[in-house]
């Protein structure tokens, strides 16, 4: 999947196809879904800045975007730096509001299965590889190479829906060894795979494994 970077000469058709991949996802979720995708899209059209990657705002101002209180708007910012959609790029405090950064990798990679809802040239356009034909021949099912069992499990059902290409290559080889004092640790066929994953893919791994399992707050992959 190539990274959406809405800058350059075609930066307001890649910002349509964000918002268009968000406006499919909330309309396939139920109404708390379609309400929090809602509210983060109205930051995102009225405050945030493409160009710096900073969505700066305070929580009176989007109190008052969203018709909602104070409290409810802590809630639901929380909510969205827990699914990785805004990180927290500098908090808040005396004359200065809080500043947050779009995760636009984390976005495209939930909303990727409603891509096809939109249509081919949509998948085709963001995923930077042609749309499969259809085909009335029904393709061989290969065996996953986990079981949805565990925290690791849980984790890997998630990687493999939204990104399978990268999860046959990089995190199903990974088992895992345990988990101690919040940190998932996985185990590598070797280390330079060890070293691969965790500086391309360390930040989806913790993702995952957060999902999985609020209580993780790191996860650290070894090879032998």
């Amino acid at each position: 999947m190539q990274i959406l970077k809405p800058v350059g000469r075609e930066a307001a058709s890649k910002k349509y196809d964000l918002l268009s991949a968000m406006m499919a996802h909330a309309l396939a979720g139920d109404k708390h879904r379609q309400r929090l995708v809602l509210r983060l899209m109205a930051l995102i059209t009225t405050r945030y800045n493409w160009a710096r990657d900073e969505l700066s705002i305070g929580q009176r101002e989007i109190a008052r975007l969203w018709s909602v209180d104070e409290r409810t708007v802590k809630r639901e910012m929380a909510k969205l730096r827990g699914l990785g959609w805004l990180d927290q790029k500098h908090a808040g405090a005396r004359g200065r509001v809080a500043t947050y950064s779009l995760g636009i990798d984390r976005l495209l990679l939930d909303t990727r299965p409603e891509w096809a809802l939109i249509g081919p040239d949509f998948v085709e356009r963001l995923s930077g590889t042609p749309a499969a034909p259809e085909s009335t021949v029904v393709p061989f099912q290969r065996p996953q190479s986990f079981t949805p069992e565990g925290l690791w499990g849980r984790a890997q059902m998630q990687l493999s829906t939204e990104d399978p290409p990268t999860f046959g290559a990089w995190f199903a080889p990974l088992t895992e060894i345990g988990v101690a004092q919040g940190r998932l640790e996985l185990l590598a066929p070797t280390r330079f795979h060890a070293a691969y994953v965790m500086t391309h893919f360390g930040e989806r791994l913790r993702m995952a494994a957060r999902r999985a399992d609020p209580s993780i707050r790191d996860v650290q992959v070894t090879a032998v």
